[in-house]
């Protein structure tokens, strides 16, 4: 989370966009029976709400 707090606006625009576009291909991988660590899953989600806390708390301030 600490990690989240260092970036700047276009540095974290840029990590939500990679970490969409993981969870993007893990779902389509697990929907072609692919066995994959699911816990990978909630792990990506978990980061995503991260960045878009950290965005959001950046505009109000």
């Amino acid at each position: 989370m600490s990690d989240f707090k260092k970036m700047n606006d276009a540095d974290l625009a840029k990590t939500l966009k990679e970490k969409r576009e993981a969870l993007r291909v893990f779902r389509f991988g697990v929907a072609g029976s692919k066995t994959r660590n699911v816990k990978e899953a909630s792990v990506l989600r978990r980061d995503i709400a991260r960045v878009m806390t950290e965005i959001s708390s950046k505009k109000n301030n």
